[in-house]
């Protein structure tokens, strides 16, 4: 009877003890892993079930661990702005950064105008920041002062010394470059200056996926971490693995809207870097105390031609992708240029395997993180994004509108002159600074439940959405201390050649490679 009751006294403690080991690791700060694609475009993945050629199970495998969303947005149809607002939790409008130029030699912290502009022009053209400002309390800098080991792997384009990764946060940065894009190409020998291949055609995207793996391995298990796994795919320059452009000019279709077989090499390679973090998570047994975040920092990039060969190998021209339904791509403001794939799996919050269609920003993820691991908000630092904490638990909120800062105007597909944007529910209405009538501003209003496409300008239908829309964009502005376009005093109205803007301007040669920015 004595040995009877030790044994069922000893199962108790046992069963104390699992119950005190579980909410011990339940108590265990979550590890962070943020993907950012660069260029992939909202319809560059197989989650929203509107293409064929493109193969992304991985990204759909993650998709199944937590929420996706149908409608995210970049805050700029641009790199260097979106990362910058992740970064910040503010918009372009407040942040300055409103062009991906951190690459060049000059440095300017804050936008400006122009000092004149040319007769033609009825505006004063705004000048981008060119880098992320070293006294801004960025993200990684905020999550290390909670005790989080920290490392940036991939693209950066923020600055280049003194204002890489290293000066924001982290402890790690590989492979510590400030261009646009990976050095040189995709496939090994590659440019880089202290970064160099270990075996001959090696891709950039499998060996960032190697040192993320090694550095994860590294880490210590007594504090959390959090990883920038910044993918330079599908940026230019436009190469890939010879195997998978052999496989997937098998699959294309010339008669379908997307029809690159160079391009959905690229989205494969990015795939299964993706897949290489996830099996890796899993065989350290800490995917169940990992969050990740899957987002694109601007639309497709449908401006730049590529030349790519059939099975027979007879070679034909094409865009690089199409974002059909959607209108428009990078460099746009139209939702093709800022529609964004998105998931975020959060152990604990989000539910496996759910979708929803609530509106977030790239702004959103910067307080959201903070709030899920307890961090304090910096002082005297505004934000704009949101805590979307409860729509990551299933719920939805009220929100006054997000806000798409575009002062610039590159001649690509559906192009614009310098703009700003803000989606409120279904809609949405793009201010064209000064392009109206007697320096006044032009207005495109769309409802995206009827016309996901945004083929129908409603403004004239809706004056009085106008001036309610119009309003949240002015305050908005107003409040940032944005730096925006002027009516050009020296405008000549003989000299001004009218465009029809939103339609195809210049276009692309298949002997060269045409790259934006």
């Amino acid at each position: 009877m004595k040995r009877k009751s030790i044994t069922v006294t000893l199962c108790i403690m046992t069963f104390i003890f699992a119950i005190k080991v579980k909410a011990q690791e339940r108590k265990k700060p979550m590890n962070i892993i943020f993907i950012l694609a660069d260029d992939l475009g909202w319809n560059d993945v197989t989650l929203y079930g509107n293409r064929t050629l493109y193969e992304t199970p991985n990204i759909e495998r993650l998709s199944h661990r937590g929420l996706t969303f149908t409608r995210a947005y970049a805050a700029s149809p641009l790199c260097s702005p979106t990362r910058a607002s992740i970064l910040t939790g503010q918009t372009p409008a407040r942040h300055g950064i409103t062009s991906p130029m951190c690459h060049l030699e000059q440095v300017h912290i804050e936008p400006y105008l122009s000092k004149s502009s040319k007769p033609g022009s009825k505006i004063i053209d705004c000048n981008s920041a060119s880098r992320l400002d070293n006294q801004l309390p960025t993200l990684g800098k905020l999550v290390k002062a909670k005790g989080y080991t920290t490392a940036h792997f991939g693209k950066w384009h923020l600055g280049r010394e003194p204002y890489t990764p290293l000066e924001h946060g982290f402890d790690l940065d590989i492979p510590h470059w400030p261009g646009p894009g990976p050095a040189g190409s995709y496939i090994a020998p590659w440019k880089f200056l202290n970064f160099k291949e270990n075996y001959p055609q090696e891709h950039i995207e499998d060996r960032m996926a190697e040192e993320a793996v090694k550095w994860l391995r590294t880490v210590s298990k007594d504090k959390p971490f959090f990883m920038n796994y910044w993918q330079f795919s599908v940026h230019a320059p436009f190469n890939a693995k010879e195997s998978l452009m052999e496989y997937y000019r098998n699959k294309v279709d010339l008669n379908e809207w997307q029809n690159s077989s160079t391009y959905a090499a690229m989205v494969h390679s990015l795939d299964q870097a993706v897949g290489t973090i996830l099996e890796e998570l899993d065989r350290l047994g800490i995917a169940d105390n990992t969050a990740i975040i899957f987002f694109s920092d601007n639309g497709g990039n449908q401006h730049s031609g590529v030349t790519d060969k059939l099975p027979s190998g007879e070679e034909y021209i094409t865009t690089l992708t199409n974002n059909y339904p959607l209108r428009g791509g990078k460099a746009t403001i139209y939702d093709g240029g800022i529609r964004e794939p998105c998931i975020v799996v959060w152990p604990g919050i989000t539910e496996p395997n759910t979708r929803t269609d609530e509106i977030i920003q790239s702004t959103d993820f910067y307080p959201t993180i903070l709030k899920l691991i307890g961090a304090e908000f910096p002082e005297n630092h505004t934000i704009d994004g949101k805590d979307i904490t409860p729509i990551l638990k299933g719920g939805n909120m009220d929100r006054e509108g997000i806000f798409t800062y575009f002062p610039h105007q590159p001649k690509v597909p559906n192009w614009l002159p310098p703009s700003v944007a803000v989606h409120v529910d279904d809609w949405k209405l793009i201010r064209l600074f000064h392009q109206g009538e007697d320096g006044n501003h032009e207005y495109r209003l769309y409802n995206l439940k009827w016309d996901i496409g945004e083929k129908n300008n409603l403004s004239k239908m809706y004056p009085e959405k106008v001036a309610e829309l119009d309003l949240l964009i002015e305050n908005h502005l107003t409040e940032t201390k944005a730096i925006v376009p002027i009516p050009n005093p020296d405008f000549d109205p003989n000299q001004f050649k009218q465009l029809n803007y939103g339609e195809q301007i210049g276009g692309y040669k298949a002997s060269k490679k045409v790259e934006l920015f």
